[in-house]
């Protein structure tokens, strides 16, 4: 029996991979690349506390980023395809600090999940607890996870993408093209 564990794992992972790169409820982008590993650690990576107050308190936040531009990533520890392109934001986030601000929504998910979640994949930007989809209603959010809205510096959203970034190289283009273009 233990001769036959390594294939039940390997397929296993192939499964989960093709089962999140094409799944319409979780979304996903044709020839995803493998991800590099996972940002863990070091000083501008924490594991941050899910912030509470809805819709309100997530638009106040956006407001206070005015003069700034803002990628917003809604995700869920359930969704592999949010896993996986997970890491594109840690360190994006990280090459652009004080140039872009990130925030993370964290939609329909428990908190206990959704926190264990951050402590294994730490970012540097907070996140909001958005158990009704009503937060990521807010920038066209709420259909597909993961879900990515742009923000320019005068606050106004200039992209919403659904589903996985197949690359960092894809998100990064996209911040540069409508994040900080303009």
């Amino acid at each position: 029996m233990p001769a036959r564990r390594p294939a039940r794992a390997v397929a296993t992972v192939l499964g989960a991979l093709a089962l999140g790169a094409g799944a319409p409820s979780c979304g996903g982008d044709e020839g995803a690349e493998r991800a590099d590993a996972p940002v863990r650690g070091g000083a501008a990576a924490v594991a941050p506390r899910l912030l509470d107050g809805g819709p309100d308190a997530f638009r106040r936040r956006l407001k206070s980023l005015q003069g700034t531009p803002v990628v917003v990533n809604q995700w869920a520890s359930w969704c592999g395809p949010c896993k996986f392109e997970f890491p594109f934001f840690q360190r994006l986030a990280a090459r652009y600090a004080g140039r872009v601000a990130f925030l993370g929504v964290n939609s329909q998910d428990s908190r206990d999940s959704a926190e264990a979640f951050l402590r294994e994949l730490p970012t540097p930007f907070e996140h909001y607890f958005d158990q009704d989809v009503s937060i990521a209603r807010t920038f066209r959010g709420g259909l597909a996870w993961p879900t990515t809205a742009f923000f320019d510096a005068r606050g106004r959203r200039t992209k919403v993408h659904a589903g996985a970034y197949a690359s960092q190289a894809k998100l990064e283009q996209d911040i540069r093209g409508f994040a900080l273009a303009g």
